[in-house]
């Protein structure tokens, strides 16, 4: 059964920078566009960014767009978002999935534990 397993998140001040990983266990990520979401407090998850199966393509969520990258490196089966100019509504626990399609935001498999990302003003 597929792991998905996040990590690289942390407490940063406004304005700084982060990046996450995303890898699995079980599963080779290449055969699935990806996904990133977060969950903030007392909120539903939701979708921040996508990516194709071959990285060719992507969505961002507006309020993440021009501020973060991600990428997918398929030698490693691994997942990254690249968290540039971090803003404290950014606070949340991020999340990777495969998705059906880079615009269509639905989990395909089993989420993982999340990693907290914590920005202060």
């Amino acid at each position: 059964q597929v792991q998905l397993v996040e990590s690289g998140g942390g407490l940063v001040q406004a304005g700084g920078s982060l990046r996450l990983s995303c890898a699995a266990s079980g599963r080779t990520l290449s055969a699935y566009a990806m996904g990133w979401f977060r969950q903030a407090p007392g909120k539903e998850r939701e979708f921040v960014a996508g990516i194709s199966r071959s990285g060719a393509n992507t969505n961002y969520a507006d309020s993440v767009k021009d501020r973060f990258t991600i990428s997918r490196d398929n030698a490693r089966n691994t997942v990254y978002l690249q968290m540039n100019s971090l803003k404290p509504d950014d606070t949340a626990v991020y999340y990777c999935n495969a998705i059906p399609a880079t615009s269509i935001a639905r989990g395909l498999l089993n989420w993982g534990q999340g990693t907290q990302v914590t920005v202060s003003s």
